[in-house]
Parts: C-alpha cells; sequence; structure tokens
C-alpha cells in the first residue's frame, strides 16, 4: 500500500496531537480518517479541523475508539500509558499498525502492549527521530568499549510541561548502554539523587533530569573516567522530527507483518 493509508490520531488535542494531525493531513501517502480524546472532553463531537485552528475536516473528534478504528489501517498515538495499553488492544483485535510515542509505561503496561503485537503491528519508540536512534547506536557501541572506569550519566532536558521523568528516551539511552555492558538497566539504574547519598557505585547508570522552558528535547550520555570525559549528545529544536519519524513508521508499519518493533527497525539500524 503507498498511497492512501487510513489513519487516526490519538490524544489530538495535545501538542505532538496536532502536529502528528497536520503532518497526517499533508502527506500524500495518508488520509485521516478519525481523531480521538478522552471522555469528556471540549473537543468531542466537534470538527477536529475546526477546532484545531484549521479548515473543517469533516471529521469529528470521539471518545469511542472502537468505532473509529475499525475505518482505519493504522493509528499514530502520543497519548497516555493507560490509554495506549488500550489502543493496542484495540489494534490487535483489528489486526492494524499501532505507531506508539508515548512514554512513561510501567513494566506490567509494556507486557500487555507485547501481547497486543502477536496480532497488531506495533511500533513502539521513546522517539521516533533518526538521530536519536543513531545516537541510541553510538551508545551502545562506546559502553561495549569502555569498561566501567567510566562512569556512565544520562542527562535530559525537556520543556515544563513534561510529565514524566527520566524521558523515554532516556530510558532508550540507558538501555542501549546497559546492552553494551550486557547489563540489565534495572540492576544498575541509579536515578533521583538527593541529599547524603552515599559514593557512586561503579558500574552504574545514572539520570539526570532537568525541566524548563520550551525545550523540545537535549539528551546527553556522558562517560566519565579519571582524567577525560566523552560526550555524546542530540539536540531537537523542532518536534516535526518525531512527526516525520512517525508518519515513516506507519508507511513501514503497514508493509510488515504482526509484531513488536521499534524505530531501530523501521530505519534499518
Amino acid at each position: 500500500m503507498s498511497e492512501n493509508i487510513r489513519v487516526v490520531v490519538t490524544g489530538v488535542s495535545g501538542r505532538m496531537g496536532q502536529m502528528i494531525l497536520a503532518g497526517v493531513c499533508s502527506n500524500t501517502k495518508t488520509r485521516l480518517v478519525g481523531a480521538i480524546e478522552r471522555e469528556g472532553h471540549d473537543w468531542i463531537g466537534k470538527d477536529v479541523g475546526m477546532v484545531s485552528g484549521s479548515t473543517n475536516l469533516g471529521i469529528e473528534v470521539s471518545a469511542d475508539p472502537a468505532s473509529v478504528f475499525k475505518d482505519a489501517d493504522a493509528i499514530i498515538d502520543f497519548s497516555a500509558p493507560k490509554a495506549s495499553v488500550q489502543f493496542s488492544i484495540l489494534a490487535a483485535e483489528l489486526g492494524i499498525v499501532h505507531v506508539i510515542g508515548t512514554t512513561g509505561f510501567s513494566d506490567h503496561e509494556l507486557v500487555s502492549i507485547g501481547n497486543s503485537g502477536k496480532k497488531a503491528k506495533i511500533i513502539r519508540a521513546g522517539n521516533m527521530s533518526l538521530g536519536v536512534n543513531l545516537l541510541v547506536q553510538m551508545t551502545k557501541r562506546v559502553a561495549a568499549i569502555l569498561d566501567d572506569d567510566f562512569d556512565i550519566e544520562i542527562i535530559e532536558t525537556h520543556h515544563n510541561k513534561k510529565v514524566d521523568a527520566p524521558s523515554g528516551t532516556a530510558i532508550m539511552l540507558g538501555d542501549a548502554a546497559a546492552d553494551g555492558r550486557q547489563v540489565a538497566l534495572s540492576k544498575v539504574r541509579d536515578s533521583g539523587r538527593d541529599g547524603i547519598t552515599a559514593v557512586r557505585n561503579k558500574g552504574d547508570i545514572g539520570f539526570v533530569s532537568v525541566r524548563g522552558g520550551d525545550v523540545v528535547g537535549e539528551h546527553d550520555v556522558l562517560f566519565a573516567a579519571a582524567g577525560e570525559r566523552i560526550i555524546l549528545r542530540h539536540i531537537a529544536t523542532d518536534r516535526a522530527i518525531f512527526v516525520r519519524g512517525a508518519l515513516k513508521a506507519v508507511e513501514w508499519g503497514i508493509l510488515q507483518a504482526p509484531g513488536e518493533y521499534s524505530m531501530e527497525d523501521v530505519l534499518g539500524l
């Protein structure tokens, strides 16, 4: 399928939802067929184009994903963990593509999404950008080369409206560093230092979260040893990079068998 992929956008009133909506409408290979918001939202029942400040699109915002998803080939979902899990279950029932940019999932929720991937085409990523996914690969490679004389710290900065910490991208980077060292991140993760915290444990992977202003996203992976430091960095200045990645994931996912995939799969990394 190369044209006219029928897409539903969830969390359509949000910052990313609005950008995804515009991206789907302007992309020659996709067609908007539905817009989802939570029950009780002011936009429910209104034309999504009109309430988003555009033109009349002839599509009303709905709080009933089951009725909207049945007409879709793909869902693009930057919403909330609990909602994304439910969307994945519906996607599995229909065998369609579910692109998930939501972050902040619990382990239990990730298991549920993985189960949905047995029938749906799940593409989940803490970050949809090409640059970040290259950074993930670089982090894994550098961590594999350097021994634990190098402390690893992941520093992420985002706007003051972000509700989860560390960011999904930071967790991706932490997992990559842990994979490079052939350990489980859960065994070496060090987050939320405050007060007298004692000496840093050798081999730990630390996380620092900064929130302020309108920062789109900045991620540093610091490898620090006695006498030297290596810093890998990615800076996002425009959320359009996430829209491009999500649309690329939709086009790629349409051609795949059911399963749970990442942006590394989409980008061939």
